[in-house]
């Protein structure tokens, strides 16, 4: 099942099951995978223009992404309760995504294709080091392994 008909298909049983919480960030999601094809749309001038999945799960990222940081500020600001709301909207949006590698196995892909590509600068070698790991591993952690190993 495709992605915008699997969030569909959630927001159908949250609706059905009464969990608010669940149904609103799933009609976020939606709005989300709505604008995105909206954009490609207008970027291409096709009006049958379709999100694929991996477009979809680049757009997740990006909202799990500002769940994290908002998460953040809202501990730095000391509101723990906003930022347990934020945390539970990352859990759902994290359902979406694919697994994310750990530390160890970040810094052994990031070493491998280093070594295959045999980049020394760091902007190449982070193109490169993205092109393969992008919603795969945390751009935070790569950006610091390449600094790490081209140091």
């Amino acid at each position: 099942m495709a992605l915008k008909e699997q969030i569909t298909a959630e927001i159908k049983t949250a609706m059905k099951a009464g969990d608010s919480a669940k149904l609103n960030v799933l009609r976020g999601l939606s709005a989300v995978i709505n604008n995105k094809a909206l954009e490609k749309r207008a970027k291409t001038n096709d009006p049958n223009a379709a999100l694929t999945d991996e477009e979809i799960v680049q757009a997740f990222g990006t909202e799990a992404k500002r769940r994290k940081e908002s998460a953040a500020a809202f501990v730095a600001g000391g509101r723990q309760d906003l930022a347990d709301n934020e945390m539970a909207e990352l859990t759902i949006i994290q359902a979406y995504l694919p697994k994310q590698m750990s530390a160890a196995e970040t810094e052994t892909a990031v070493t491998d294709i280093l070594a295959k590509t045999g980049l020394k600068e760091f902007g190449p070698a982070m193109k490169a080091v993205m092109a393969e790991l992008r919603g795969k591993a945390d751009a935070g952690a790569i950006t610091e392994i390449i600094k790490k190993k081209l140091g």
